[in-house]
């Protein structure tokens, strides 16, 4: 994507009667320092970006970004939520030396495909609708910024929920496949849980199949497999090499038997 990419700034009228201006947010702006509420929610996020990292599957122009406020200008509040992940398409590139603190969609970049929640101990209101400002975070994926696909993990029991938004504008919640997966044709990936241990942490875990339902392997994975084929080869070679051993010795004696 180029530097081309439409910028957007008209508003849009929804329920409630709210006008909604993509507007990036100012340098100064201070924003909410909110701490994780579980340290596995950083690990979980960290996981999903390596596995697209390392398959190759992640570009210059798109956005995969953790705990990042999405922002949004409503009723000329400023809005921000930080989901603890999501993916973008495609952004427009920043200048260089500029770090990206926010996003703003439609000003900054496309609008996220997917948001994710992963839910800890403490309720931090992954369902809530709550209408006025600030509002609540699925009423603001659902009804505001009106993101495609919005996900709820909970890594204690492995609980795995996807929502579409549909053709009347509200979310619904999807059935997984036969395997307890969901596909999402814009990644051109399925997203499942597998559970097992990640430096030495034993939880359920998100993770990325490909079409071929081949499971995206973490960096440690990838090494081992490496590892795994390196000696299966090396074992190949010696057996082979003993087999043509083996050969000469035998077409040796029988020249020794026949002199």
């Amino acid at each position: 994507m180029t530097q081309t990419l439409e910028i957007k700034t008209a508003t849009r009228q929804i329920k409630q009667e709210l006008k909604i201006i993509w507007e990036k947010l100012p340098e100064d702006f201070i924003l909410p320092d909110e701490p994780v509420e579980s340290i596995v929610q950083p690990l979980l996020a960290a996981a999903l970006k390596e596995a697209l990292n390392l398959a190759g599957l992640i570009t210059a122009q798109m956005l995969v970004a953790s705990n990042m406020a999405i922002c949004a200008k409503v009723d000329d509040k400023t809005v921000v939520k930080a989901p603890d992940w999501f993916y973008v398409q495609r952004v427009l590139t920043l200048e260089k030396g500029l770090i990206r603190r926010s996003y703003t969609p439609y000003t900054e970049g496309d609008l996220p495909t997917v948001v994710m929640e992963f839910l800890s101990e403490t309720e931090t209101g992954e369902y809530s609708m709550i209408f006025t400002y600030p509002y609540g975070k699925m009423y603001y994926y659902e009804q505001i910024l009106r993101i495609p696909i919005y996900v709820i993990f909970d890594p204690a029991d492995g609980m795995l929920e996807v929502r579409k938004l549909n053709s009347s504008g509200r979310y619904e919640v999807e059935t997984l496949d036969e395997e307890g997966r969901y596909f999402i044709p814009e990644m051109g990936l399925s997203l499942g849980v597998w559970y097992g241990s990640r430096f030495e942490n034993t939880i359920h875990w998100l993770r990325w199949w490909d079409s071929e339902a081949n499971m995206l392997l973490w960096g440690y994975e990838k090494i081992a497999l490496e590892q795994q084929q390196a000696e299966a080869e090396r074992q190949r070679a010696e057996a082979e090499r003993q087999r043509a051993d083996a050969a000469e010795l035998e077409v040796a004696r029988w020249r020794s038997l026949l002199e």
